[in-house]
């Protein structure tokens, strides 16, 4: 009765012209545009000296300017108020004045991050430079991602989102469109049980995952080079995890919607919810105590800190056991919910 029930799914896949587009330039989309403009990597920072000290130092630190990858030279201004009136005209983003042989960073900070992480870039330069060996940070050691390449930390939340997206609305959707058209009736007069006519819903939605994930992985190798560092297979079941969850979450708000539109504004409100408070993009323990206990029932932070381990510091499965414990266990809970909730006319 399951193969059936499945292949009925894949028919109705396959019959809509939209879906299976979807399904197929949906990742690939992704993970070759999404690389590139996720990151919190600063650059093009405009910078206006003004050099009152006119030292060989002084034009040293000019060149260096000039020649960084992350800053925009706005050229030398003859004084501080010329250079702040770039700034307050948004052509400037951060003054660096030299007088005395002494060195005065100023930062437009409206965007904190910006000024912020500008200035420490600046602050770099000039403590490499006025130091007496002319070098900094020999006492910098960087583990695992050595390269600082911001690509390798932002692929696997990449995955996340990939797996979000195609796992828990197309399943949400699939049963709320049934109950707009009226196919539904014709199930719930059946004698299907819950449990198959919700494997039914989920099973094929895990296979697609599968698919997503291997296009994934190929596209991340064949365009960044990028590779696991761990095992390939956890990179498989931890994607399959989420699957669960998301694609049992998505059954779950569409057994209590009426409506399409009742169910995509609900499912967005929880997936918002779900990413910003996972560590997808900010550390964890940079939020608030009371926002940090929310990660302890957040499946996609489970799987963030899982996946990461396992694609950048090649953690195998010891490393990992209890986030897989923890998706398991959500995922379990989250399917029993959406058997108990779907309603059957007996």
């Amino acid at each position: 009765m399951i193969r059936f029930l499945i292949q009925k799914e894949f028919l109705q896949i396959r019959r809509n012209p939209f879906l299976p587009r979807l399904i197929i330039i949906f990742p690939i989309v992704i993970m070759c545009v999404m690389p590139w403009v996720m990151q919190m990597e600063v650059k093009n920072i405009r910078v206006s000296v003004v050099d009152l000290d006119r030292t060989p130092l002084s034009q040293r630190l000019v060149h260096a300017i000039e020649a960084s990858d992350y800053f925009l030279f706005q050229g030398q201004q003859p004084s501080y108020q010329t250079a702040l009136a770039e700034v307050e005209h948004d052509r400037a983003d951060v003054i660096l004045e030299i007088r005395d042989g002494k060195y005065l960073i100023a930062a437009n900070a409206v965007n904190g991050t910006k000024g912020s992480i500008g200035s420490a870039y600046l602050s770099q330069i000039v403590a490499s430079l006025s130091s007496p060996k002319g070098e900094a940070g020999s006492g910098l050691l960087l583990l695992y991602n050595k390269h600082q390449n911001y690509k390798l930390f932002m692929i696997p939340a990449l995955f996340a989102i990939v797996m979000m997206l195609m796992t828990g609305f197309l399943p949400t959707l699939n049963i709320v469109g049934e109950k707009e058209t009226g196919t539904i009736e014709q199930i719930n007069v059946t004698p299907v049980s819950k449990w198959a006519f919700i494997l039914s819903k989920l099973i094929p939605y895990w296979l697609i995952a599968l698919f997503v994930i291997t296009v994934c992985l190929l596209l991340s190798n064949a365009i960044y080079g990028i590779t696991p560092a761990g095992p390939v297979w956890l990179v498989y079941v931890l994607a399959m995890l989420l699957a669960l969850f998301f694609s049992s979450f998505g059954l779950i708000i569409s057994n209590y919607s009426d409506t399409m539109q009742q169910a995509v504004f609900v499912m967005w409100f929880f997936v918002v919810c779900i990413m910003l408070l996972s560590g997808l993009f900010t550390p964890t323990r940079s939020m608030p105590e009371w926002a940090y206990l929310t990660t302890y029932i957040n499946p996609m932070h489970y799987f963030i800190e899982a996946i990461r381990t396992v694609f950048i510091r090649g953690g195998g499965f010891a490393e990992i056991a209890h986030q897989i414990l923890a998706l398991g266990i959500i995922g379990l809970v989250m399917s029993s919910w959406a058997v108990v909730s779907y309603k059957k006319n007996s």
